[in-house]
C-alpha cells in the first residue's frame, strides 16, 4: 500500500472547497521538496490533477499572478468546468499552448505562494514543507547549478518579501519535514496542537526539489 494513503484517504474525505474540487495546496521555500512530495501525493490520490505554480510565475514577475490563476484555474473549477491555462515556458520566455484541468475531486496545487491570502478561501487543505528557507534555498542551488546562480539571487529577494508580506505557514493545516525515508506529518500553525505521526516510504526519498 502506498505509505502516503491515508493522507490521501483524509483528502478526499473533505468537503468540497472549490466548486466540487477540493483544492490542496502544497506550499513551503524553493527548494523544500515540493514537486516530489505532491508527486507521491497525486499518485497515492489515484493520479490527482497537479498545478505547478511555476507555470503561471515568469521571468518578469515571480509573485503576480494571483488575479490570472482566479480567472484561469479557479472560476472554471468553481463552475464545475474544465480549466484552462497557459503554462509559462521559462527557456522560450512566453506562455505556451494551453493546458486542461479537469476538475476532479481532489485537484493539487503546488508551488511557493501555493497558499497565499488570495488563495485560501478556495484551499480545502493547505500543507507546509517545514524546511527553513536558507536550507531550502541551498538544497536548490545545489540542485540547480551555478548557471543559475544569478536567478536565486533574485529568486530568493522576491520569496522573502512575498512571505514577509503575505506568510503561508502560519495558516497551514499541516506541517510536512521530509526524513531520511518518509515523512512526518504533524498540525500546522492554522489547527489545534495534535499528536505528531509518520508516514514512511518503502524507498528512499530523493533530495531534490
Amino acid at each position: 500500500m502506498n505509505d502516503l494513503s491515508p493522507l490521501a484517504a483524509r483528502l478526499r474525505a473533505l468537503p468540497p472547497s472549490c466548486g466540487p474540487v477540493r483544492l490542496i495546496a502544497v506550499d513551503g521555500h524553493a527548494g523544500s521538496g515540493k514537486s516530489t512530495f505532491t508527486g507521491r501525493l497525486a499518485a497515492a490520490l489515484g493520479d490527482a490533477p497537479v498545478l505547478h505554480l511555476d507555470d503561471m510565475a515568469t521571468h518578469e514577475s515571480f509573485f503576480t499572478w494571483a488575479e490570472r490563476l482566479r480567472e484561469q484555474v479557479l472560476g472554471p473549477l468553481e463552475r464545475g468546468e474544465c480549466a484552462r491555462y497557459a503554462p509559462y515556458d521559462w527557456t522560450a520566455r512566453n506562455f505556451g499552448a494551453p493546458r486542461g484541468l479537469e476538475p476532479a475531486p481532489v485537484v493539487l496545487i503546488e508551488g511557493v505562494g501555493a497558499g497565499r491570502r488570495a488563495l485560501r478561501p478556495s484551499l480545502a487543505r493547505l500543507l507546509w514543507m517545514d524546511l527553513a528557507a536558507a536550507e531550502s534555498w541551498a538544497r536548490g542551488r545545489r540542485r540547480d547549478g551555478p548557471a543559475l546562480s544569478d536567478f536565486w539571487d533574485g529568486w530568493t529577494a522576491a520569496e522573502t518579501e512575498h512571505f514577509s508580506a503575505d506568510p503561508s505557514r502560519p495558516h497551514a493545516d499541516t506541517l510536512v519535514r521530509q526524513l531520511p525515508v518518509g515523512y512526518a506529518l504533524s498540525k500546522g500553525p492554522g489547527t489545534a496542537a495534535g499528536t505528531n505521526h509518520s508516514v514512511t516510504e518503502r524507498e528512499r526519498d530523493s533530495p531534490s526539489c
